[in-house]
């Protein structure tokens, strides 16, 4: 058995692919990217070229830094954010839709404008790194999807300090534009993961692909170290958002990354960590997201709720203890627990 562990990310899993015979043959790119790792599984078909594919997907990896990163100055988002443009482009009108749609489904949970409050609290470029209470009811004002729409190819922002952050959702929406460009080149089993989010289409040579959920223990900084689950995969999108590896400490305490947009303040409740199954890696990616700043039942009820999400929850039982929530549909989907 193979294990492939992406090094560098924010919700670190362990992928993991049953053995195999030797057809059909597989090819794995990896590498760097969005600050974190890729890799990738395809099937070997004839006429592949290997190195046209990675530079296929490293170009449209720049493609989506250039519309989406608000850590590239130069990027689409970026010229919006400073105010020096009102331009789109299809990515990130793709994104913003997704995104609002997403916001209203959950209640507000889920909100891209929440960049004024991730900064406040010392997080994301240019953070100011110290949250003065007094700031709160002016940081709000900036929050909230009702404040921003589209015109055609236009963003209108209700007040010129609303800043856009899609990093709860990008990594996912990248996932699923690399497997769409692996699926147009013909392929029809691929495995894509970038910084712990996963795709997957197909199976891998008859048998489901494996993902393996890292327990969210404070310090465990070591994708597969410590894994809690394995879930397996066919056709489906999986991420997970936890508070384990980025917060800091502040006079005895912790603050998360996680920031309510509803609230202004970091969560703290039970939920440590939220893995979430959709049809697509945007939707998965922003609903692990919601999941996380909802809490525990929150969480559940939004899985419940939606028919197109699954969910594997941990959270802090009594005493400290990690305990786990399963939805029905999952259940059949876990290789093993520990």
């Amino acid at each position: 058995m193979n294990h492939l562990i992406p090094i560098c990310s924010a919700i670190a899993l362990t992928l993991s692919m049953a053995s195999c015979s030797p057809k059909p043959e597989y090819a794995e790119l990896n590498g760097l990217t969005q600050g974190t790792t890729y890799h990738i599984v395809v099937e070997k078909i004839p006429g592949l070229d290997i190195m046209a594919l990675r530079q296929d997907i490293e170009r449209l990896f720049t493609e989506i830094d250039n519309s989406l990163s608000i850590y590239n100055d130069s990027s689409v988002i970026s010229a919006i954010n400073a105010n020096r443009s009102d331009q789109t482009d299809s990515l990130f009108r793709e994104v913003f839709r997704a995104s609002a749609v997403i916001s209203g489904q959950s209640g507000g949970l889920f909100d891209i404008t929440i960049g004024p409050l991730v900064k406040s609290w010392g997080f994301g470029p240019d953070a100011l790194k110290r949250f003065d209470p007094s700031m709160l009811d002016s940081l709000l004002a900036l929050v909230g999807m009702n404040k921003v729409h589209l015109e055609g190819e236009r963003i209108i922002k209700a007040n010129p300090g609303i800043f856009i952050d899609v990093n709860a959702i990008a990594q996912g929406y990248t996932v699923d534009l690399v497997a769409d460009l692996i699926v147009r080149k013909g392929m029809k089993q691929c495995l894509v993961e970038v910084g712990g989010e996963v795709r997957t289409v197909g199976d891998k040579n008859g048998k489901d692909w494996k993902v393996g959920i890292d327990a969210p223990s404070d310090g465990n900084y070591t994708p597969g170290a410590d894994i809690r689950a394995r879930i397996t995969l066919n056709d489906m999108a999986l991420a997970t958002s936890g508070n384990y590896r980025k917060f800091y400490v502040e006079n005895g305490v912790k603050y998360s990354h996680t920031i309510d947009p509803l609230t202004g303040y970091p969560v703290m409740h039970t939920l440590l960590s939220a893995t979430i199954i959709a049809p697509t890696g945007a939707v998965a990616d922003a609903w692990a997201t919601a999941c996380m700043v909802g809490g525990k039942d929150e969480a559940i009820a939004f899985i419940e709720k939606y028919d197109f999400l699954e969910g594997y929850l941990i959270y802090s039982g009594e005493n400290g203890t990690m305990k786990s929530w399963t939805s029905e549909g999952i259940r059949d989907l876990i290789a093993t627990e520990e």
